[in-house]
């Protein structure tokens, strides 16, 4: 099923070092890495490899880390028609600095990302039209967010947002979302209520839902997520792992939702695929080589029952 994915890619640089530098600190690391990154990519990547026809809607520079991309999105049959190269801007970067329990801290320089604007997107309406959803982040401007959102709607497409990186988003963007996946950050930033227990989840989760999105769905990390639907409200655990990098666990999370959902299950079945998922890519360095492809979730779903 059609997929589309309106993002951003990056770039990331990784050290992985025993913890993360405090201010004014400096710490000597252990191996540097490269890796496709950028948590549009990341996305559609992780759609693709769980079954998804996925074309992603983006911008990168005419410079070698952007010609590299588009070569591993083809090299993971998704849809680079909409991808555009700009001759003005260098691609997206991101620094990326893994700690010994998985921990990340990360900085991005958008360069190409922060152009891409509401013609890219009104370009590709028709992939938009196509799809049975559409997956969007905020590491773009939100101006090309709410031009592919107002296609969607337009086409009766439901949209998934991932809030991240957390930012207030406008009362009329909410209302044409149709699921909406925040972390606890995110959640307590829209609605005020700080997430530390089902409670306040329950309630943040119902806040959410009375701004527009029909279905929210609050990542907890390790301990799972909190989702409230008009057929399902509570908690589902996640799975316990031994974190290596968690750098694109929501990512790889929100792909796979994605996937599952156009391919026709239900919000539940798709939440539990997801977390799967998310549970393998945190025992991998990197963002996009993490994300698992659709026989390695199923292999690990089955050992779970």
């Amino acid at each position: 099923m059609k997929i589309a994915v309106v993002g951003s890619s990056n770039t990331d640089m990784i050290v992985k070092s025993q913890h993360i530098p405090r201010p004014g600190e400096t710490v000597l690391g252990g191996v540097f890495q490269t890796a496709a990154g950028g948590k549009g990519a990341n996305q559609a990547v992780a759609a693709a490899r769980t079954g998804g026809d996925v074309t992603f809607i983006a911008r990168v520079g005419d410079d070698m880390f952007g010609h590299s991309a588009i070569e591993g999105f083809r090299r993971d049959g998704i849809n680079v028609d909409h991808i555009t190269i700009d001759k003005n801007s260098p691609s997206g970067v991101a620094l990326i600095m893994v700690d010994d329990n998985g921990e990340n801290s990360i900085t991005v320089a958008g360069g190409a990302n922060n152009k891409l604007d509401r013609e890219d997107v009104e370009a590709a309406q028709h992939a938009i039209a196509d799809a049975k959803v559409l997956l969007m982040q905020l590491e773009i401007p939100l101006h090309a967010v709410k031009a592919a959102a107002e296609i969607a709607n337009k086409h009766n497409v439901p949209v998934i947002l991932n809030p991240a990186p957390a930012q207030k988003l406008p009362a009329e963007l909410l209302q044409r979302i149709a699921i909406i996946t925040p972390n606890e950050t995110e959640a307590e930033l829209f609605t005020g209520i700080k997430v530390s227990d089902r409670e306040t989840a329950l309630a943040a989760a119902k806040a959410l839902r009375t701004m527009g999105p029909d279905i929210v769905i609050i990542t907890l990390g390790a301990s799972g997520v909190f989702l409230s639907s008009p057929e399902f409200e509570g908690a589902i655990p996640g799975f316990e792992q031994d974190a290596v990098d968690t750098t694109a666990a929501g990512d790889v999370f929100n792909g796979a939702l994605a996937s599952r959902l156009a391919l026709g299950a239900t919000i539940q079945e798709a939440v539990r695929y997801a977390q799967a998922a998310a549970a393998i890519s945190v025992t991998r360095m990197g963002a996009q080589p993490s994300a698992p492809k659709n026989d390695e979730i199923e292999a690990f779903l089955r050992s779970k029952k």
